[in-house]
């Protein structure tokens, strides 16, 4: 993971090169390992103390974080195309057969150019819209061809854009995070939605943003479309068992993809059924796993992942939160999720703590839990879904997946990439989403009042030799799990004086 970084001057005589340095200085955590530039055909490559970005008026910068050495500085220049990208493409060998072509790297975000230029016809929008149908992964990237300029997010938005320009309508930029827009005087932020391009027409100030819908379907129409066609009669006849095994084969490849070239791993644990399911079927790959977990003292997550830990034989990281330390974690996390949000700030507490214990031990890749709530029915409000809805209920698990990147995902790549760790996110991985979203509600809420729900994901983890108390242990949330909201809400933000002053720095 990285980041990325485009300025346009929409006004003559108008030189981005101070700004776009502006910009990357601002988001250096997201990657300390070198820096690069594009500026009006001139490509440099330096680290980001002594990137000399030249001037001009149109500009593309990246800050890349090596993970596995086979990273490469961007931008990337190849077929007339220029790239920046934060992404992780999962079948970037696969796609390098199909897409025969010299390369330059061993760079999974390199192919991206190839796919793109193995469908362009002279529409730089057009071939971006067909080639993200071959990309499995996860992806935020910009992409020129001297006539257009393509930003485009992924479509669950694991990855973050942002966009605007400033009031004197000087400039337009977008970046990975806000604060990089702010450094340059743009306030009136937008957020790129996920399954969406922008389009930059050059010499026309032609701003566009689209929805990709007419080349990759969305996700409820995707679901409820070709899949269930295919499968139906096999599904109908198979129940539950079925459902199973294709959810328990689509976990065990999400994670491979994941860890795929890591030698060790860290993930964010509670010592709940969703992460430790990640944790068991990464030890059993063979990767080197580290768990790590923060609460106030006698957490109720604590307890369990250091239980958890134990059964699995797998080493564990714990800190106990004091309430100086949730004060001190209190302003790095506003600084990081860009705006004052108690419930932000409340589970993103325990997600920055335990990414900034990872850092300290040179784990550069970690794995989240995220999104298996949505997709399975964990949070309370959905056993009344159910109860009033039966089946239908499906659609407001549809609609959630389709609207985390509002704030788990934007909150959770913003507090891990603050300490220069990259954050992937396993139940999210689009094969598995598909398939989730195809299970019926009977199999995730057995009974409408019953405490526990995501059913057929416990037993998934039955199924993998998880301890019974932690299948059986009832969904709670981060904040609460962790013991922080309490601290947050009772002791840290009881100063009106302090609390106001938070929010005044970080009103959107």
């Amino acid at each position: 993971m990285c980041a990325i970084a485009g300025i346009v001057a929409l006004k003559d005589d108008y030189d981005i090169s101070l700004d776009l340095h502006s910009m990357l200085e601002s988001m250096k955590h997201r990657g300390p390992d070198g820096s690069g530039s594009f500026v009006n055909g001139q490509i440099v490559h330096d680290s980001l103390e002594d990137l000399n970005v030249p001037k001009g008026y149109f500009g593309l910068g990246h800050n890349l974080l090596s993970i596995v050495g086979k990273e490469v500085s961007q931008p990337i220049e190849k077929h007339g195309f220029i790239l920046v990208a934060n992404a992780e493409v999962y079948n970037y060998r696969e796609l390098k057969k199909c897409c025969p072509d010299e390369y330059k790297t061993d760079s999974d975000c390199e192919v991206i150019i190839s796919v793109v230029k193995k469908f362009y016809n002279g529409s730089l929008s057009n071939a971006v819209k067909k080639a993200v149908h071959k990309l499995d992964g996860d992806y935020a990237f910009a992409i020129c061809d001297g006539i257009e300029l393509v930003v485009i997010r992924d479509a669950l938005g694991v990855k973050p854009v942002y966009y605007g320009s400033d009031n004197d309508k000087t400039i337009f930029a977008f970046a990975s995070e806000k604060k990089a827009l702010w450094n340059v005087g743009i306030s009136n932020i937008h957020t790129l939605k996920p399954h969406h391009l922008l389009t930059y027409k050059m010499g026309k100030d032609q701003i566009i943003i689209k929805n990709i819908e007419e080349v990759k379907e969305n996700i409820s129409d995707h679901v409820n479309g070709e899949l269930n066609a295919a499968l139906n009669n096999q599904i109908n006849s198979a129940g539950k068992s079925y459902y199973k095994s294709k959810l328990m084969n689509a976990l065990i490849d999400s994670v491979s993809k994941r860890v795929n070239e890591l030698s060790e791993v860290g993930i964010i644990f509670s010592g709940g059924v969703d992460s430790t399911i990640l944790a068991k079927i990464s030890q059993d790959l063979g990767v080197k796993t580290k768990l790590y977990t923060v609460g106030t003292e006698n957490s109720v997550d604590i307890k369990f992942a250091r239980k958890t830990a134990k059964y699995l034989d797998l080493p564990i990281e714990v800190k106990i939160l004091t309430i100086s330390d949730v004060t001190r974690y209190t302003e790095l996390v506003l600084n990081a999720i860009e705006e004052f949000n108690i419930m932000k700030i409340g589970v993103g507490i325990p997600s920055y703590a335990a990414s900034e214990m990872a850092k300290d031990d040179n784990i550069k890749v970690m794995l989240s839990g995220q999104g298996a709530d949505e997709l399975f029915g964990g949070y309370n409000r959905y056993s009344q879904f159910y109860k009033d809805k039966g089946e239908l209920a499906q659609e407001d698990l549809k609609n959630d997946v389709s609207n985390l990147y509002h704030v788990n995902l934007q909150r959770d790549d913003a507090v891990t990439m603050a300490n220069s760790v990259e954050l992937r996110v396993p139940y999210l991985d689009q094969k598995l989403v598909e398939i989730a979203l195809n299970i019926p509600m009977k199999y995730k809420i057995y009974n409408e009042d019953e405490n526990l729900r995501k059913c057929i994901l416990r037993e998934i983890a039955s199924d993998l030799e998880v301890p019974q108390d932690i299948v059986r242990r009832p969904k709670k949330a981060a904040q609460y799990g962790s013991g922080v909201h309490k601290i947050l809400v009772k002791k840290v933000l009881k100063d009106e004086k302090y609390k106001t002053k938070l929010e005044t720095l970080y009103k959107n």
